[in-house]
């Protein structure tokens, strides 16, 4: 998939779609039916609105105090390609075939 020109929310619900395998007519919920996925081009991937100066993201080490937050900016900067797995991560269901899904995805930038 080239990700050139495509808004970061609705490509990363393509992908979690194939991931999942919901785009054939056998999907099966609890099975790992999905494709392999490569994107290309991520660096070039477009963020509407003010997301890119308002979207945070949080985590913790923890040790007391120490939640950490980093802006969409800072890590477009850093790597485009953590973003847009960060948004698929999101996407996918909260459960233990969650980190398998993760592991057919393979972003270039």
């Amino acid at each position: 998939m080239d990700a050139s020109g495509q808004i970061l929310g609705r490509f990363a619900t393509k992908i979690a779609d194939v991931l999942r395998g919901k785009d054939k007519p056998t999907f099966e919920p609890h099975l790992l039916m999905g494709d392999k996925v490569v994107v290309k081009n991520a660096a070039k991937i477009v963020i509407t609105g003010n997301k890119i100066e308002q979207k945070t993201y949080y985590h913790h080490t923890g040790y007391l105090g120490h939640l950490k937050a980093t802006t969409l900016k800072e890590i477009m900067v850093k790597d485009p390609a953590d973003a847009l797995r960060r948004a698929v991560y999101g996407m996918l269901p909260h459960n233990k075939l969650r980190d398998h899904w993760l592991k057919n995805l393979e972003i270039h930038n």
